[in-house]
């Protein structure tokens, strides 16, 4: 399958010498295979070279033509218009650059030029607005045929990179293929070579998808494997197997003051048949803001204590591992399990006592923050790790609560609704449990986008919600570079607002530059009752639960991602009471009015993560990941899910037919290559 080792130096490519490799390390091109993979951003159809009199308003074309005059204007400050004037024969075209001053002696009377653009007829004659425009010899013609532009930065042109890719396909005309030879019979409808052909330099739009089609697959099916390789290295060890539910589950279900909807019933269900499995659990366990995960983690605790294992449950902050330990021993009241609280503010006589319950297994069952991490925390035979709110912990943390134990079971729960496109790429080493149904009970909350014109109203309406025993949260944006002023604007907000309701209602104010004691002390006084109005920047994103709370007030909301102004609306309407999400935003962009509109007509977390990734692209989507992930080139995670499930599933089945080694033997290489180093540790050490 492996043929001759190509080339590597961008020298040994003809036209590429110092000067020009130069030129393509600006680009961050240092191989022949990162040259070759260094696709376009879009694609000209100069497939035909139009005369000036052929010309139609609103069409996209090329014309070739001398200039005949270059004029400059400078219609007010700021501004200036660059003027170039060229004729074929058939007609004058003004080619019009803005604010372009200094390419003024670029061009030269005579001189014959490429343009290519939108073509618009004002005041009187043809002109382009910025078009394309290449500078042609006296006899040379332009590029035709469907032409690839290539994303640039300063001091590198079009010609550079084409030229260089061009020269290379003329010499060469094969190219290993890297799919395993089976999978290749499936899936593959031209040779490698001929599909990265086709993406630098399309013969017809058909041939064209077809090849991209293909390097889209051939991506996902590399990640796919090195996600399977990841899995089964964590699932190769035995790990602690569980029997069936027994007597102590059937009382903890007992204890429930409600039933288990449909989706807690599955989830419950897949993750015991997991725990039944000698193999460890890698379960991811989505569910929507107050859904309802604490019950089924509960239960999952439950089943760990009744088969004589300990079982932790991690949260990232004080206040939410509180709630956790006041909710799970409510559920757990009357079983004879021994429940502890570990912290960073527990006293050291406590923290002592608990460490030393642990060791010797008196200790069934703890939650606690990054304080289980530590040393001290031994587990006597620790059987399942539950971390709530993952994104907030790194991989180093989990991974150090995992080897607390030897191979226990995992459960990782989100309340970030992570789209299924993620889920499949991001943590396609993990199962995933889904809660969408909301408890019986819950009304939905009201959403409204206003303009700050809305000010006056708003304050009178907080105070009529304070007045019927009601809490409010205002949040304020805080985005890094400008946090100095988002502080500023929150602190005024907080003057202005306890100005307002001086005497009337006590207002809070929590944001990031607090210490945690601070913090936690002001969100529990949110939380007991004493401040009825809380104004804060996005601290309060994982926090706490204050089913008091019917206003949930967003600033400047267009600053924040859909995912997050979800997020922040789950904070309310927890109880049975109606309650209300305000989005202000002075925001004329479309896309910003597209976002908050979303918000008004859907409360599905879900579909919300979906269109915010549509929307905002899926550059920060293997951010997320922590997982050491290579951003992909070709494939487009959002709109070839289709390619991505077809991948995910001939991986599967390629383990299936032949073994996960044969997998391994197959694409190593390949994984090196795209994953690097880090990649092989993980998955060799």
């Amino acid at each position: 399958m492996r043929g001759i080792i190509m080339n590597e130096t961008l020298t040994s490519i003809k036209g590429i010498g110092p000067g020009r490799e130069k030129q393509l390390h600006k680009l961050g091109i240092d191989t022949v295979s990162n040259l070759l993979a260094y696709f376009p951003r879009s694609y000209e159809d100069r497939r035909k070279i139009y005369s000036i009199k052929e010309l139609e308003t609103g069409i996209t074309a090329g014309v070739v033509g001398t200039v005949v005059s270059i004029i400059e204007k400078r219609p007010r400050p700021r501004l200036s218009i660059l003027e170039v004037i060229i004729t074929d024969g058939t007609g004058p075209m003004k080619i019009v650059l803005f604010n372009q001053g200094y390419k003024k002696n670029f061009y030269k009377k005579g001189q014959r030029l490429y343009a290519y653009g939108k073509a618009e007829f004002q005041y009187g004659s043809m002109q382009m607005n910025s078009p394309q425009i290449e500078n042609l010899g006296p006899d040379a013609m332009p590029d035709t045929g469907i032409v690839p532009i290539y994303p640039l930065v300063d001091g590198v042109s079009q010609y550079v990179v084409r030229a260089s890719i061009r020269n290379w396909f003329e010499v060469h005309h094969t190219m290993d293929e890297i799919l395993p030879p089976e999978i290749m019979n499936y899936h593959a409808s031209m040779k490698r070579y001929d599909a990265f052909k086709e993406m630098h330099f399309p013969s017809s739009s058909e041939s064209h998808e077809k090849a991209r089609y293909q390097l889209a697959y051939e991506e996902l099916f590399i990640m796919q494997s090195g996600l399977a390789l990841l899995r089964n290295k964590e699932q190769c060890h035995v790990g602690p197997k569980m029997e069936p539910d027994g007597t102590l589950m059937e009382q903890c279900r007992t204890n429930l003051p409600f039933q288990l909807t449909g989706d807690q019933e599955r989830a419950v269900t897949e993750i015991s048949q997991d725990m039944q499995d000698e193999r460890p659990m890698q379960r991811l366990l989505q569910g929507d803001v107050g859904s309802g995960k604490t019950v089924v983690a509960t239960l999952s605790l439950v089943k760990a204590v009744e088969n004589g294992y300990q079982a932790v449950i991690m949260a990232p902050t004080e206040i939410l591992a509180t709630q956790h330990y006041e909710g799970i021993t409510e559920f757990c009241k009357t079983l004879p399990i021994n429940i502890a609280l570990l912290t960073g503010s527990t006293p050291k006589k406590e923290k002592d006592r608990i460490y030393e319950e642990l060791a010797n297994g008196t200790i069934q069952l703890i939650i606690g923050t990054h304080a289980l991490i530590q040393d001290k925390v031994q587990f006597k035979n620790l059987g399942l790790v539950i971390i709530d709110e993952q994104h907030r912990f790194g991989v180093n943390q989990r991974a150090a609560l995992q080897h607390k134990g030897v191979y226990p079971h995992v459960l990782i729960m989100t309340a970030t609704p992570i789209p299924r496109t993620m889920t499949l790429s991001v943590y396609g080493d993990l199962a995933v449990s889904l809660i969408k149904e909301m408890p019986p009970g819950r009304k939905p909350v009201k959403t409204y986008v206003v303009d700050s014109s809305y000010k006056e109203r708003l304050r009178v309406f907080f105070g009529k919600e304070m007045a019927a025993g009601h809490q409010v949260y205002v949040v304020c944006p805080l985005v890094e570079e400008s946090e100095k002023l988002d502080l500023q604007a929150a602190e005024e907000l907080f003057l202005e607002l306890k100005d307002y309701f001086y005497k009337s209602f006590e207002v809070g104010l929590v944001h990031g530059r607090m210490n945690p004691k601070e913090k936690d002390e002001v969100m529990q006084a949110f939380h007991d009752g004493r401040i009825q109005l809380l104004v804060s920047t996005t601290v309060i994103e994982v926090g706490v639960n204050v089913p008091n709370a019917t206003i949930m007030c967003i600033e400047g909301a267009e600053r924040f991602g859909l995912s997050q102004l979800h997020q922040l609306r789950g904070r309310v309407g927890r109880g049975d009471i109606q309650a209300y999400c305000i989005l202000v935003s002075d925001s004329k962009g479309d896309v910003s009015q597209e976002r908050l509109r979303l918000m008004e007509s859907t409360q599905d977390g879900f579909e919300l993560a979906e269109q915010d990734l549509l929307l905002r692209g899926s550059g920060q989507l293997f951010g997320l990941a922590q997982s050491g992930l290579p951003d992909l080139r070709v494939a487009n995670i959002i709109k070839d899910i289709d390619i991505l499930v077809a991948a995910r599933n001939d991986v599967l089945l390629y383990i299936r037919e032949f073994g996960i080694n044969q997998l391994e033997i197959q694409m190593k290489e390949e994984l090196s290559k795209r994953f690097g180093e880090k990649f092989l540790r993980i998955l060799y050490n």
